[in-house]
């Protein structure tokens, strides 16, 4: 599969960029260091922002990896950092293994890639996550020759399986992820094909 890597997206309302260390600080107080945002995620709130340094360190190098897709979500009117959104391969998760999928001629060969999202609390209700993904998705299909996405929330967490069917994915079966720490999370599991997706956009 022909991969593009990390590339700076712009909308009506939001910027799109890598992130580096220097946003711990940002990151840190505007989401990742708060337990009402990572409820539903797969990790842990961050305990301090040497931590989420550390973690925006890891993610600076491995920007110069084509596969790899990572942003922040800066809004423009402010210039202000509070999200990200990433794609990533989720084919070893349980809730995305082949044999679940009941959307007919996905083609599994090049692994199955997922958007992933979360934003601060003082930006929830906006609509800025439904712009932001709806930015990556047109990423994806414009750039790479990828001819579906995956996309996933827990069960729940209704509002944000409601971003997803916004941005066009369209629910195919039920399933469980587990969080880093082993705890299992009943989910719903969506999926978006370049087909689909480009009749929304005729």
């Amino acid at each position: 599969m022909r991969q593009i890597g990390t590339q700076p997206l712009e909308t009506n309302r939001l910027l799109l960029r890598r992130m580096h260390p220097d946003d711990a600080a940002a990151m840190y107080r505007n989401w990742a260091g708060d337990a009402a945002v990572t409820r539903w995620l797969r990790w842990d709130p961050h305990p301090d922002a040497a931590h989420t340094r550390r973690l925006l360190a890891a993610w600076e190098e491995l920007y110069a990896n084509a596969d790899y897709y990572q942003w922040g979500i800066v809004e423009k009117a402010t210039g202000t950092l509070f999200g990200s959104i990433s794609l990533y391969d989720s084919a070893i998760g349980e809730g995305c293994r082949p044999a679940l999928w009941r959307t007919p001629g996905l083609d599994f060969s090049a692994g199955i890639w997922e958007p992933g999202y979360c934003i601060g609390r003082a930006w929830w209700n906006r609509g800025y996550t439904t712009e932001a993904l709806r930015a990556v998705v047109r990423y994806w299909f414009s750039g790479t020759d990828s001819t579906w996405l995956a996309c996933s929330h827990a069960a729940a967490n209704p509002a944000s399986g409601r971003v997803m069917q916004k941005a066009g994915f369209v629910y195919d079966h039920s399933a469980q992820y587990h969080k880093f720490d082993g705890t299992a999370v009943d989910c719903r599991v969506y999926s978006l094909t370049r087909s689909a997706w480009a009749v929304q956009h005729l």
